[in-house]
């Protein structure tokens, strides 16, 4: 089977567009990442979509509407967070499959405002207000007070993970917000859902991402200058296991997927120089620390404490700045973390460049549940 390369990827700076629709936005990305490949739409032969929100609007479609109907065959992907990589990964899985040599993948989000989960119209006693809280800032919340029970994590620590990624954001000027928060700040910020403060948890904007997927005869014949190997590509959902129902396991996905794809891809965490995690909150990324295999159970306090995760550290974690400041567009962040890693990998992320990096790795977990991990490699 062809080893597959990403020739081209883009996104657009993360923010709120209200004029705009969501084709628009993500004509725009998928503009973006052709450009970037020196191709066009007439180039490609399939476009995978992933959209959360209008999924049954046929946005893949709509998106050809805006930069060219081709008659190419179009899948559009829901997945909850996982939306974006699950599109990106069905790219993927048609040239591994050597169906396809050029495939485009876009994700897309407009996005509400609020609190993310929570609701339901099912029949029945709700669970919501009874037996604890839906809505995902509660359900990091919880989860990032297990880790306290268990380890010691403290408050401050789950509040370095904020200070470190909103200075990341600073040199990314695809950022929603490019702002430094000193941690009393984030400390002293209002409390959502302990420990979690409004500086904690992610950003609902909206936004696009995409890219251009080749197989490795037509990256060959194109071009390998600046062409980086997808070396993993997993999605996961979680097993059947005992446990309380109430409170929603938000590491087994994960640790399931990063298992798989190291596998994959023939390398250990300690082979990674670079990660760009769903950081949906603060307690969220120092979870992921250990579900990821960057440190064992128990150390992800004395990793962030250390600066092991911060730009200059050992293992550089959303050097992009990460949900919390860059934002979290759905349907879009996957895809969006797969820019990253690909624009480090490249030499070109500026100011924010993890030097000598050479293989990254994208995580993105949607409960309910899914899961998407890449290994992305330097070619050249």
């Amino acid at each position: 089977m062809s080893d597959v390369y990403i020739l081209g990827t883009d996104m657009i700076k993360f923010g709120r567009f209200p004029d705009r629709t969501v084709p628009q936005l993500g004509a725009e990305a998928a503009q973006l990442a052709l450009d970037d490949a020196g191709l066009t739409i007439q180039d490609m032969e399939a476009l995978c979509c992933g959209n959360l929100y209008q999924a049954s609007a046929m946005v893949g479609q709509r998106i050809l509407q805006e930069i060219g109907q081709t008659g190419v065959p179009v899948v559009n992907c829901s997945n909850a967070c996982a939306t974006g990589a699950t599109a990106f990964r069905e790219a993927w899985m048609s040239i591994k499959a050597g169906i396809y040599d050029l495939v485009l993948a876009v994700g897309v989000e407009q996005m509400g405002r609020g609190l993310l989960g929570g609701g339901g119209g099912g029949k029945g006693i709700p669970k919501e207000g009874l037996l604890g809280s839906a809505t995902m800032p509660a359900v990091f919340a919880e989860a990032g007070m297990e880790h306290s029970r268990k380890y010691g994590t403290t408050f401050e620590q789950f509040a370095k993970v904020s200070e470190k990624n909103h200075h990341h954001s600073t040199m990314n000027p695809k950022a929603r917000y490019q702002i430094e928060t000193p941690l009393e700040e984030v400390m002293n910020s209002e409390m959502i859902a302990y420990p979690n403060t409004k500086l904690m948890c992610s950003v609902n904007v909206d936004g696009s991402a995409a890219a251009v997927l080749a197989s490795e005869k037509k990256a060959a014949e194109l071009g390998m200058d600046r062409a980086v190997r997808v070396r993993a590509s997993v999605l996961t959902s979680d097993p059947w296991q005992e446990r309380d129902l109430v409170m929603p396991d938000v590491n087994t996905c994960t640790r399931a997927a990063a298992k798989a794809a190291y596998e994959m891809a023939g390398v250990g965490p300690e082979d990674i120089d670079l990660v760009e995690l769903h950081d949906c909150f603060a307690t969220a990324e120092i979870l992921h620390y250990e579900n990821l295999g960057l440190c064992g159970d128990g150390e992800a306090g004395k990793m962030i404490d250390e600066g092991a995760t911060a730009l200059g550290g050992k293992i550089p974690v959303n050097a992009s700045g990460g949900l919390l400041s860059k934002g979290h567009p759905l349907g879009a962040t996957g895809i969006a973390n797969i820019y990253e890693v690909t624009t480090h990998l490249r030499g070109e992320a500026g100011k924010r460049q993890v030097e000598g990096a050479k293989l990254g790795l994208t995580h993105v977990i949607g409960l309910g549940s899914a899961c998407a991990i890449h290994v992305l490699e330097k070619v050249n």
